[in-house]
């Protein structure tokens, strides 16, 4: 999982977040052990910011990756760390590719304070046909 954290924190350093000052890193790692990063990515006019949860999915989609064990999330304003937990858009997202029962959220304040949480702990009544 350290491995996970600190490739977390080094996707945070790629944010841009002009506007909340609110950097986010994420590392998405696949069944396969493939691991893809994503950080937030705002915009003056706020709907189209992506978070760096969907950044990590839809890189990891896109190279055809369907199949996801965990993902790890970090973020702060600045040099201050916190444990940020997902949107309820990120959260549907991973709904949507997930096993609700089995996939791991990890929200970190760095290596030492850790929370981890089941899919279904954090999107109880998700969205699916």
């Amino acid at each position: 999982m350290k491995r996970l954290i600190q490739m977390a924190v080094e996707a945070r350093e790629k944010a841009y977040a002009p506007y909340s000052g609110f950097t986010v890193g994420a590392a998405l790692e696949c069944q396969d052990g493939t691991v893809y990063t994503g950080c937030n990515i705002e915009n003056a006019s706020y709907t189209p910011t992506n978070c760096a949860e969907r950044t990590a999915f839809f890189k990891a989609v896109s190279e055809g990756q369907r199949q996801f064990q965990r993902i790890v999330i970090v973020g702060g304003k600045g040099e201050e760390m916190s444990a940020p937990a997902p949107c309820g858009v990120c959260l549907q997202v991973m709904a949507e590719f997930c096993e609700a029962d089995t996939f791991e959220i990890i929200m970190a304040k760095g290596e030492d304070e850790v929370t981890v949480k089941k899919l279904r702990d954090m999107l109880p009544y998700g969205f699916s046909l």
